[in-house]
Formats: C-alpha cells, sequence, structure tokens
C-alpha cells in the first residue's frame, strides 16, 4: 500500500509558540530541535512511507529543509493537524492509500505505534480512521493527575466500546477511577497517543465539517469525527519498555528528556 506521512507543524501555537523548533537533549547531549526528532522518528516505520512536513511557517520550512525533509507548504487558515494533512495529501496530488498524520509534538512515539494503524486499516477495508492507545501504568495516570491538579494540561485520554471503536476523548482524566495504582500496577485508564492514520476519502471531507462544541470545548481534533457520526477505530499498542509522551507544555521539556536519556535516544 502507499502510504504517506504528513508531520504538521506550526509556529503559532497558543500553548506553546514556537514548538517546533525548541532544542531535545537526546542521550549524547545532541540538541535537535522538537521537529527533527519527529521526522527522524518517522523514518523508522517499515515500508519506508513517504514522509513531508507541512508547515505554514517560513522559519520551520528551513529549518526543516536544513535537516534534510521533504516540506509542502500549506495556508494559514488550517484549524488543526487533520487538515493540514489534508492539504498537503491534496498539494502532492493525491493518490495514496493511507495517510498518516504523526503529530509533530511527540518525538517519542514509537514507530511500530504507526505500523500498527497501517496494518489496521490495511486489514479491514471498512475503516475510515485509525489511532493508538495505550494503556496507562500507575506511574503514567499519576502522572496525568498530577498534572490536573497543578492545572496542567497533560495527555489525552480514550475510552471505546467492545468493537474498539471511540466513545470519546479528553484531556480530563477519563474514566474516573478513585483507586491508588502503583507505578506498575495496569489501570483501566488509557493514553490516547496522538497519531492518526486515514483512509484519503475521510480525510478529505474533514475539513468540510463544521467545528463542533466538544472539538472546541476540549481543543481535539479528532472529536470532529464523532461529532459527525463517523467511527474512530482505537488500536490498543504495546509501549514495550518505551517511555512515551508528548510535548504540549514547556514543564514537558525536561521530562522528555529525561525519558530520552533513560532509553538512550541520541
Amino acid at each position: 500500500m502507499e502510504v504517506l506521512v504528513v508531520i504538521p507543524a506550526r509556529y503559532a501555537s497558543t500553548r506553546y509558540p514556537g514548538k517546533p523548533l525548541v532544542a531535545l537533549t537526546g542521550a549524547s547531549g545532541e540538541k535537535k530541535s522538537l521537529i527533527q526528532r519527529s521526522w527522524e522518528a518517522a523514518g523508522h516505520v517499515a515500508g519506508a512511507p513517504h514522509v513531508v512536513v507541512a508547515t505554514d511557517d517560513d522559519r520551520i520550512r528551513d529549518a526543516a529543509r536544513a535537516f534534510g525533509a521533504e516540506v509542502v507548504m500549506t495556508s494559514e487558515t488550517c484549524r488543526n493537524g487533520t487538515e493540514r494533512c489534508a492539504e498537503a495529501h491534496a498539494a502532492l496530488g493525491g493518490g495514496y492509500d493511507i495517510v498518516v498524520n504523526l503529530q509533530g509534538d511527540a518525538p517519542l512515539t514509537p514507530h511500530w505505534f504507526v505500523e500498527a494503524l497501517i496494518d489496521e486499516l490495511a486489514a479491514d477495508a471498512d475503516a475510515e480512521m485509525a489511532t493508538p492507545v495505550l494503556r496507562c501504568d500507575g506511574r503514567a495516570l499519576n502522572g496525568f493527575l498530577e498534572d490536573r491538579r497543578a492545572g496542567r494540561v497533560g495527555g489525552t485520554t480514550a475510552v471505546f466500546d467492545a468493537k474498539r471503536h471511540a466513545l470519546y476523548f479528553s484531556k480530563e482524566v477519563i474514566p474516573y477511577t478513585g483507586q491508588a495504582h502503583a507505578d506498575d500496577d495496569p489501570t483501566p485508564v488509557f493514553h490516547h497517543v496522538g497519531v492518526y492514520a486515514y483512509r484519503p476519502d475521510a480525510l478529505s471531507e474533514y475539513p468540510g465539517w463544521a467545528e463542533g462544541p466538544l472539538e472546541r470545548l476540549e481543543g481535539l481534533e479528532q472529536l470532529r469525527f464523532l461529532e459527525n457520526g463517523r467511527a474512530v477505530r482505537c488500536v490498543e499498542v504495546e509501549a514495550r519498555g518505551r517511555a512515551f509522551w508528548e510535548l504540549n507544555n514547556p514543564e514537558d521539556v525536561e521530562r522528555i528528556e529525561a525519558m530520552m536519556l533513560e532509553t538512550g535516544m541520541e
């Protein structure tokens, strides 16, 4: 199957302006920008898919081209990464079987997360969109709860039905659990990993749908699929001992760098 991986990146982030160009120090002490590390993560996906950075900002374009990335310039009117992926896919002339949205703020995304989404769509012709979920252990759940107590937006959580169709995504911790969990305990909470794989037809329709109230309140682009009655397939993935976190706030830089040091990521 022909797979396109798009890394959407914008400079004018509300919570963290300039985030794609923030430098992260790896285990070797080398500093690389967030967007470069995300691009390098995409390069590990099996099958050597076509990888592009999609942006509307000249600073990101120049930085990405400097480390060897192909860049597709998109409009400033894109409201989120999914719209930017749709525009980039159209600009490239379409023709792909699957389009992957690899968020530019998740450099720790393991390649097998992306591969699991591609495999899911390849195996089920009826699936229009897929996204990974990761069962939280106590350490991850307690980190989410600590962020919320401190007033920080941490990771996104997901709940889904018996067929693994998403019921809801939230920046709050759902479902509620009043239990205390040790660091290594499995919990009933699933961390939603911000990666998406789309069928081109579903992706091309997305920008034409109105932004709904839930998407506006949560600031989560995938809720537009649910608000328009479209199924979102949740694919459970395994961390395999790999620490995972997105860069949502300036405070996350230290956390991600510690994870990179722990895993030996250069």
